[in-house]
């Protein structure tokens, strides 16, 4: 009987699974938005809006760091032209880290503007080192010895990805320790890291869309 961990598929099904994942954290982002309702005694819907600013700042951190995870998922995608059983079991323990975003994306913006705004802060950069611990184990395991690397791929990007995802955990683990400082200034730390992985790679090096 072969070993699961042998047999090598093509990404296809893995990546629709992905894509269907995502989509539904993104929807799950939305879902903690509400429409203000028993305005107070003379206060006007727009100052109502106002007012719920945490839960829209949330929501649009948290779409845009989704949206980023799932760039760079599509792109170490482009370059990963097979799987295996342990890559998608990685796989998918990353969509699990992923799919907790909207609860701590909820929990920053219900309790950002109290006396647990550190703790709420720390819970959503910590859910980051997480995020980017998962996505190096993807990444590693695919890329050691190019196991499951397309052929065509240049070894320049292979290695330009890895030093970058390298010091991914450390520096979420220094936007929690930034935290610690001002709950304020992690949270900004932590958009400066989603925008740094947003940069795009050097396509030239290698073959694909």
């Amino acid at each position: 009987m072969l070993e699961p961990q042998k047999t090598h598929n093509p990404t296809g099904r893995l990546e629709a699974f992905s894509d269907g994942v995502f989509s539904i954290v993104i929807t799950l982002l939305v879902f903690n938005i509400q429409v203000p309702r028993n305005l107070a005694e003379g206060q006007t819907l727009w100052q109502a809006l106002l007012d719920s600013w945490p839960t829209e700042l949330a929501f649009l951190i948290g779409f845009m760091l989704v949206g980023i995870m799932w760039v760079n998922h599509h792109n170490i995608f482009k370059l990963i032209g097979q799987t295996d059983h342990l890559l998608m079991v990685f796989n998918a323990l990353l969509l699990l880290t992923i799919a907790l975003v909207p609860f701590t994306t909820a929990v920053l913006a219900e309790y950002i503007r109290t006396s647990e705004a550190l703790t709420a802060t720390l819970v959503y950069n910590g859910l980051g080192v997480v995020v980017a611990v998962a996505f190096n184990i993807v990444w590693r395991y695919a890329a050691h010895q190019r196991r499951l690397i397309k052929a065509e791929v240049d070894q320049r990007i292979v290695d330009q990805i890895s030093s970058n995802y390298r010091f991914g955990p450390l520096m979420y683990l220094a936007a929690c320790a930034l935290t610690l400082l001002s709950p304020a200034l992690g949270i900004a730390v932590n958009i400066g890291l989603a925008i740094f992985f947003a940069l795009p790679l050097n396509t030239e090096l290698f073959g694909g869309d």
